[in-house]
C-alpha cells in the first residue's frame, strides 16, 4: 500500500505546486485596458441578503463602463425590492416566474439574462459574490481582455462565509487535482473545469456556442459548461481574483450541506459506477491513507495547509483537516442517496429527479 500512497500523495504535491506557480504567475502578467461594455449577469433566487452586499460594490466601480441584469427567479424575498431600490440605471430586473419544463433555475435565469444583455463581453456572477474595492471590476476585464481569443476567464476567488470546513475543500481539491498549465494549453473537455461563481466571455463566443441553452437541464452546469467550451476551443483560464472577489458562499453548515448534497454525487460522475470508483479513491487518498501512518497524516495535512494558506483559511481550518475529510466523506455519500431517491431540493425546489 506505501507506494500507493506514495503515488498519489506525490502527484497531488505535484499538481499543487505547479498550480500555485501558475496562479502567482498570472497576477504578475500585465493586463489590457477593456474599453467595450460590460454586461454583468446575475441570477438571483431568494437573494435579498446577498444582494444587499453584491449591488453596492457592483455600483462602487470605477474604470470601466457596465450594466448588471439581475434575474429575479420567482423569488419570494425581497429580491426585487433590493434591486429596485439601487437607483441607478445601469441596473436592470427581469422578473421570471420559475422555469419552464425541462430547465434548472439558475441556466434559465442566466440564458434570460443573456438574450437582454448589450455587452461586448458577459460577466457571469452569482448572488454571492463581492467586489473588492472600487477597481476591481476593471482589473477583471482588464485580465480578460489580455487573453488571446477566444477567451474564456474564470476565477479562484477569496472563499468567506460559513462553514469553513466544507467549503475549504472545494478549492483545495480543485488546486490538488487540475493541473491548469495542461489544462490551459493542451487540454480538451476531460480535464477542463470552471467556476460558475464567476466566469467571462465575449459575446460573440457566447452566441456562437449558447452554452446555457445546451445545459438547459444540468444542476452541475458549470462544469458541464466548461467542458463543452473547451471542447469547442474555448478553453477556460482561471485567474487568481483574492484581491478582486469574495465569495460567501454559505451562511453556516447546515446550509452548506444541503448545497453540497445537490452537487456532490454529480461531481464524482452522477452514476453508481463512476461515483463508486472515485468515492473509493477518495476514502483511500483521504482516510485510509492518513490513518495507516503517521507521514500520510502529516503530508495530507501539510499539503490541506498550503492550500488553505493561499487561500486565506484561518489556520484551525488546516490543523481540522481530518475533520473535514470524515465529513466530505458523509456528505458524498448523502449526496449519492438523496440522488437515488430523487429528493435533492434547494431553495424550495426539487433540481434533481431519480
Amino acid at each position: 500500500m506505501e507506494w500507493i500512497f506514495l503515488v498519489l500523495y506525490g502527484t497531488m504535491t505535484v499538481v499543487l505546486a505547479s498550480n500555485l506557480a501558475s496562479l502567482a504567475a498570472g497576477r504578475r502578467r500585465e493586463g489590457r485596458r477593456f474599453g467595450g461594455l460590460l454586461s454583468v449577469l446575475i441570477p438571483a433566487r431568494n437573494e435579498e441578503r446577498n444582494l444587499a452586499r453584491l449591488l453596492p460594490s457592483l455600483l462602487a466601480q470605477t474604470g470601466i463602463d457596465f450594466e448588471v441584469i439581475v434575474y429575479d427567479d420567482a423569488s419570494d424575498d425581497g429580491t426585487a425590492g433590493v434591486v429596485s431600490r439601487a437607483g441607478d440605471s445601469r441596473v436592470r430586473l427581469l422578473r421570471g416566474h420559475g422555469p419552464p419544463q425541462g430547465w434548472v433555475g439558475k441556466v434559465y435565469a442566466l440564458y434570460q439574462a443573456s438574450r437582454e444583455a448589450r455587452g461586448d463581453v458577459f460577466l457571469f456572477l452569482d448572488a454571492d459574490t463581492v467586489l473588492r474595492g472600487p477597481g476591481a471590476l476593471a482589473r477583471i476585464a482588464a485580465r480578460f481582455a489580455a487573453l488571446p481569443p477566444p477567451a474564456l476567464l474564470t476565477a479562484l476567488p477569496w472563499f468567506r462565509g460559513g462553514a469553513p470546513l466544507l467549503v475549504s475543500l472545494v478549492p483545495y481539491t480543485f488546486l490538488t487535482n487540475l493541473p491548469l498549465y495542461a489544462a490551459t494549453r493542451w487540454g480538451g473537455r476531460l480535464v477542463a473545469a470552471m467556476n460558475g461563481q464567476c466566469w467571462m466571455i465575449g459575446r460573440g463566443d457566447y452566441l456562437a456556442h449558447e452554452p446555457h441553452l445546451e445545459h438547459r437541464h444540468e444542476v452541475l452546469e458549470d462544469i458541464r459548461i466548461g467542458q463543452f467550451l473547451a471542447g469547442r476551443g474555448v478553453r477556460p483560464r482561471f485567474a487568481d481574483l483574492r484581491d478582486e472577489l469574495e465569495v460567501w458562499m454559505y451562511r453556516d453548515t447546515r446550509e452548506a450541506w444541503r448545497g453540497f448534497r445537490k452537487n456532490a454525487y454529480l461531481l464524482l460522475g452522477g452514476h453508481v459506477l463512476p461515483f463508486t470508483l472515485v468515492f473509493c479513491l477518495f476514502v483511500l487518498t483521504y482516510l485510509l491513507a492518513p490513518f495507516w501512518s503517521p507521514l500520510w497524516l502529516a503530508w495530507a495535512v501539510g499539503t490541506k495547509t498550503v492550500a488553505d494558506r493561499y487561500c486565506r483559511f484561518p489556520l484551525w481550518v488546516s490543523l481540522a483537516a481530518p475533520a473535514t475529510f470524515v465529513l466530505w466523506a458523509g456528505l458524498l455519500l448523502d449526496s449519492a442517496w438523496s440522488h437515488a431517491l430523487g429528493r435533492v431540493e434547494w431553495k424550495g425546489r426539487i433540481v434533481a429527479r431519480r
